[in-house]
């Protein structure tokens, strides 16, 4: 059956029994509409189902008014004209339609997963999404790598800049001064030997990060 109302569907067949009345009434309107009597006695007797087209082609060669198969009629609802039509089987129209109701649209659905299959399918991307978040994480690591490597060699040049040997021909002349204090000289000489020492340890910080920073990615053992 096509998609209408149901009960609109058992208003047609009620209608088409009352309408053809008597057995030779279906064989009559069967002959009128081109069809086998006995499928159109199927129909009446409720063993074939029907489409509106049918019944649309009922009222056509009939000559009943448009849709008059849609309410519930009775016997002396029928007009004279019809019946007279139906009974001398004199066709008002030529019907060239058919009775058939269209087949329902299958819901084709595949089958339903194996609990193994979902398993198996969310280890899968469950290793896929370790795959790439770890892939992430290496990837993020050697750009901070790259970066950190550069900003250690832009500081090693900056401090190749600090040269303290070029202060000492200045520093020697203020220590043979009278202006200053010998307790300032002597708090001048152990600054700038200070200062000497902490700039060669920091040139030796760099270096050995830089080492360590171009060495291959291996971690620990214990790791």
């Amino acid at each position: 059956m096509e998609d209408f109302d149901e009960t609109l569907f058992i208003v047609w067949r009620s209608n088409l029994n009352v309408l053809v009345g008597s057995p030779g009434g279906a064989a009559r309107l069967a002959r009128m509409m081109n069809f086998s009597p006995t499928f159109m006695k199927l129909i009446v007797a409720g063993q074939r189902d029907f489409n509106e087209e049918f019944v649309r082609g009922i009222e056509l060669v009939t000559g009943l008014p448009p849709h008059w198969m849609d309410e519930r009629r009775s016997l002396d609802e029928i007009p004279p004209d019809v019946m007279r039509a139906i009974d001398e089987e004199t066709p008002m129209a030529v019907f060239r339609g058919t009775a058939h109701p269209a087949p329902k649209r299958s819901v084709l659905r595949g089958p339903e997963p194996l609990l193994s299959q979902t398993e198996a399918t969310r280890r899968v991307a469950d290793q896929a999404q370790q795959q790439a978040e770890a892939n992430r994480r290496d990837l993020v690591f050697r750009k901070n790598r790259d970066l950190l490597s550069q900003d250690l060699r832009r500081l090693e040049r900056q401090l190749g800049l600090l040269q303290v040997d070029s202060m000492q021909p200045k520093v020697d002349e203020l220590m043979t001064s009278d202006r200053m204090s010998e307790a300032a000289k002597a708090d001048l000489a152990g600054r700038l030997e200070q200062i000497d020492k902490h700039v060669k340890l920091l040139h030796q910080h760099v270096e050995k990060l830089v080492i360590l920073l171009s060495s291959p990615d291996e971690p620990d053992s214990g790791e």
